[in-house]
């Protein structure tokens, strides 16, 4: 008599834990350090670089005219205010009213430019027209123009309207100028206002002077405030246009400059005493605006 057995499951081998690992030990990884300093190390020598002429400027101001034409240089020469007191004198050709000339065109000039930009880029971006894209591409278009090109108009035009040696023509010159930016800037400024934002000003009953200058300006006060800087900046260091279009009563810091240069020679330390004395009030507008500058230039750039 044959007895049958059941198969019988077989067990499965236990599974044995992998091994631990071991705590890492030892030095950490110096060359993804060092690929991660090549970028910082860069930058900031490229800023070294851009900065060492405005310092040798600084320098060169406040050595005396004999040490600042030595060659080599002398850096360890004694330093003076003489450069400064001549150039702020009374003896010589009075350097206020350049500084009062540049100071009005620059600043009327950003004042027409925002005023007419702003309500532009609204209507090339928040409410854009028909072939706007063609508007954009015109007024970039503008600026291929080599300023040397419309010198020789722009001349005549003002000798026959009795427009030369007058500082309301720069003026209009500045503005025409870096309009077609300020639109450019603008637009991308514009471009990121909330669409609800707008209706929600005109579902109670805002019109569009009190929609720009009351919801959409203090949404976009940084990019404003970065597009005015860089205008002031363009009106401020221009020089061919005023060179050629100014004389004695609407003469610009830039032309003032190149009165140093005479048939003596040049005067390095009151060259540099003045370059360093008109350029005080762009770098006083730019770090006075840095932290609006820096978000107006980076604003849509990230989402």
């Amino acid at each position: 008599m044959s007895t049958t057995t059941t198969p019988t499951a077989a067990t499965p081998p236990a599974k044995t834990p992998p091994p631990a690992r071991k705590p890492a030990t030892g030095t950490p990884r110096r060359p993804r350090r060092v690929l991660s300093a090549i970028p910082a190390f860069l930058a900031w020598f490229a800023g070294l670089v851009f900065f060492l002429p405005v310092a040798w400027m600084v320098l060169t101001s406040f050595h005396a005219e004999s040490d600042a034409a030595s060659n080599p240089p002398a850096l360890t020469a004694p330093l003076t205010l003489d450069s400064y007191r001549e150039f702020f004198s009374s003896d010589g050709a009075s350097p206020w009213p350049p500084l009062i000339n540049s100071l009005t065109a620059s600043l009327s000039s950003t004042l027409l430019v925002l005023l007419l930009a702003l309500p532009a880029a609204y209507a090339l971006s928040i409410r854009p027209v028909k072939g706007w894209r063609d508007a954009m591409f015109f007024f970039l278009s503008t600026k291929m123009l080599p300023a040397i090109a419309g010198l020789l108009p722009l001349y005549l035009f003002a000798k026959n309207t009795g427009l030369l040696d007058n500082i309301w023509l720069l003026v209009l010159l500045y503005t025409s100028m870096n309009l077609p930016i300020a639109v450019w800037m603008l637009q991308s400024f514009l471009a990121e206002v909330p669409p609800s934002l707008i209706e929600a000003a005109q579902i109670d009953g805002a019109k569009l002077p009190v929609i720009l200058f009351r919801v959409v300006g203090p949404v976009v006060a940084p990019g404003i405030a970065a597009t005015s800087l860089i205008c002031f900046i363009f009106s401020w260091n221009e020089m061919l246009f005023a060179k050629v279009l100014t004389g004695v009563m609407a003469e610009t810091a830039p032309v003032f400059l190149t009165s140093f240069i005479t048939s003596q020679g040049l005067f390095l330390a009151q060259v540099s005493a003045a370059s360093l004395a008109i350029s005080l009030p762009v770098l006083a507008a730019g770090f006075a605006a840095q932290d609006k500058l820096v978000q107006g230039l980076s604003l849509g750039a990230v989402k």
